[in-house]
């Protein structure tokens, strides 16, 4: 076996704020799995919008604006997180964690030893795990893939069998479940038509994967200058991030003004057009809103259409597991744009949320 050191290098979030907040350290004490735990030698880890989010402050209702990626000028101590309660600093971040199991704790299964795994983000309460109370999320409520090791319960894990690289297959968990858990909500089947917002990023380039995977034809909207790499994940029709008229562009690309569903992660002062052009009897997903969590509705349109509206954060327990099946089958495929060595983690973090990549970002540990 080898050996574990006692230290490790770690990205380390002492505080809600900007940048500044994350720090790089080589001599971080290594964990050590509890009862039911397993010890994991972190080979990549992907970034994504719930580690800026929660480092930002992003999630308390005193902010109204957009994602920055800085620190905000007011942020309420008791809603800074996804699950609007305080943080524990310091924490280490990193929810879409890769990596080979080395050691197990107290009633934890030894043959693990050695497999690699993926990490499911949500953290539960494994005694009532269909519970939405009390439920975590890696790298928030507790410490996370952004070091060199990691302890996560035995449950949370699946041994993966598969061909892709490490970082490859870290751009799939927290993406791919949120865009699976979405679609799971909303229902989508091979009768509907799905409009795609932010569809050049990591849940917006699963969300075309996932929906075309059950026969649905896939809108996306994402900046003209990404619609070249978009279309590599062939959905129906590509638009602009956002049509001046939006449902004269959606008749000209499939021959239809309207959608059956809206898989949104944008939200914003775009909003209203989204809602729009949902059918009647229509579905709204939802889960995120980079561009801004204050929205106008007109609340006729939601009543006198018949729509629905889904929000969607914790994942039912078939999701990750699911997932897993579908990259071991060659279902899905990854889009990593780019990765960063763990002690380039700030110029890593500052290039998603310049966001002018396609698909997710990686850190890796080697």
């Amino acid at each position: 076996m080898t050996a574990i050191p006692s230290s490790m290098r770690a990205i380390v979030l002492t505080g809600h704020g900007g940048m500044e907040k994350l720090e790089y350290h080589d001599d971080w004490p290594t964990p050590t799995p509890g009862p039911n735990e397993v010890l994991v030698k972190v080979h990549a880890c992907g970034m994504n919008n719930t580690d800026v989010n929660t480092r930002s402050g992003w999630y308390s209702k005193a902010v109204t604006e957009a994602t920055t990626g800085d620190g905000y000028d007011s942020v309420h101590e008791e809603d800074p997180t996804w699950g609007a309660a305080p943080l524990t600093f310091p924490r280490i971040q990193g929810a879409d964690m890769v990596g080979t199991v080395v050691a197990i704790g107290e009633g934890a299964d030894e043959c693990l030893i050695g497999k690699r795994v993926m990490n499911d983000g949500w953290v539960r309460n494994w005694d009532d795990p269909t519970s939405k109370l009390g439920v975590g999320y890696f790298g928030s409520e507790r410490d996370g893939g952004f070091a060199e090791y990691t302890t996560v319960n035995q449950q949370q894990i699946l041994p993966v069998e598969c061909d892709l690289s490490d970082a490859e297959l870290a751009t799939f968990s927290c993406s791919y479940t949120t865009a699976e858990n979405l679609l799971n909500r909303v229902g989508c089947g091979p009768d509907d038509t799905v409009l795609i917002t932010g569809a050049s990023g990591g849940v917006g380039g699963a969300l075309i994967q996932l929906a075309k995977r059950r026969g649905a034809k896939t809108v996306a909207l994402a900046s003209e200058a990404k619609h070249e790499q978009v279309a590599q994940l062939e959905p129906t029709a590509i638009l602009p991030r956002a049509p001046e008229n939006l449902a004269a562009a959606l008749e000209e690309a499939t021959g239809s003004p309207e959608v059956t569903i809206v898989a949104d992660i944008v939200g914003g002062e775009y909003f209203a057009e989204l809602i729009e052009v949902l059918a009647r009897g229509g579905r709204y997903g939802t889960s995120g809103a980079i561009a801004g969590p204050i929205v106008d509705l007109d609340l006729r349109t939601l009543y006198l259409n018949d729509l629905t509206f889904h929000g969607c954060t914790v994942t039912a327990l078939n999701v990750f597991p699911d997932l897993v099946g579908y990259i071991e089958r060659g279902e899905i495929r990854p889009m990593l744009s780019a990765t960063y060595p763990l002690k380039d983690f700030h110029a890593g973090q500052q290039a998603f949320i310049d966001k002018k990549h396609t698909g997710n970002i990686v850190v890796t540990m080697e």
